[in-house]
């Protein structure tokens, strides 16, 4: 087996007949493969669509779980059963196309160890997620910790070696493209042009959205743990020197005694940080 393609699915039965073949005809011309589909907890007939795909062709393979429990343990869940020697992740919307797979192949061969794919237009998308998009890598690139290149997502081809290394890792609230820039393997980009949705709407609504967020910014930086001991450095100097200032102006008859002790009650307050 030489490619494993990796499909998360989440209620996509609108949009599943239009990528499916769209796939297959890429992937036909390229030799030996899997296609692994792992159905989200889907709620509409996604699972029992992706159930008739494998009866009829024996390249498809299917993993279901219990209930929703999101995209990148969906698309870890794929890695862990893949057997391919290259690994290449895409969803199934088609806003990632599966026409620029031969080219991540390409890169592969010639020695990359992943292949990521970086939008230069990203079509259809509003111009509120296009601005939460710039400022969240904008974000990224403040708080510091391992580069992730911008306007890129999970769509990717890794080396076996690369899958294997990040399946064992032990993280819990997984952040794929960060755990891959993370991991030091060679990475080179693909340009392409980001498609609208072919059909349906986007499952990612904005509590996910937020949250993978959030995996990203903590999990990759270590400064947002920072930020409370100095934010408590600074309160903790700040009482201090009004403490001080306080007891000197009160002892002079200038200050009532009052601020004195709400002075060292806002030390107090400050030892809890």
């Amino acid at each position: 087996m030489k490619y494993s393609v990796i499909i998360p699915a989440f209620n996509e039965q609108e949009v599943l007949p239009l990528s499916y073949p769209r796939l297959k005809k890429v992937m036909d011309k390229l030799g030996g493969y899997e296609l692994i589909y792992v159905d989200d907890g889907s709620r509409d007939d996604t699972l029992i669509m992706l159930k008739q795909l494998a009866k009829k062709d024996k390249k498809v393979k299917v993993l279901s779980f219990s209930r929703n429990f999101g995209h990148q343990e969906a698309v870890s869940a794929g890695m862990a059963k893949s057997t391919g020697s290259a690994v290449i992740i895409i969803d199934c919307d088609l806003q990632d196309p599966p026409e620029v797979i031969p080219q991540m192949i390409e890169k592969w061969k010639q020695g990359a160890d992943i292949v990521y794919g970086q939008r230069t237009k990203r079509k259809g998308e509003s111009v509120f997620k296009k601005l939460t998009a710039w400022v969240y890598y904008k974000t990224l690139s403040l708080l510091g910790g391992q580069p992730i290149p911008r306007n890129t997502g999970d769509f990717r081809l890794i080396d076996r070696k690369v899958c294997d290394a990040l399946n064992a890792m032990p993280e819990k609230n997984r952040f794929l493209r960060g755990m891959s820039a993370w991991s030091g393997f060679t990475a080179v980009p693909i340009l392409f042009e980001r498609d609208e949705r072919a059909a349906g709407q986007t499952k990612y609504s904005m509590g996910k959205m937020l949250k993978l967020a959030g995996d990203g910014v903590t999990s990759f930086s270590n400064r947002p743990l920072k930020l409370p001991l100095y934010f408590g450095m600074f309160i903790g100097f700040s009482s201090t020197a009004y403490l001080i200032v306080s007891i000197v102006l009160s002892c002079m008859g200038t200050w009532a005694l009052s601020h004195v002790l709400f002075a060292i009650v806002f030390m107090l307050i400050s030892a809890l940080f």
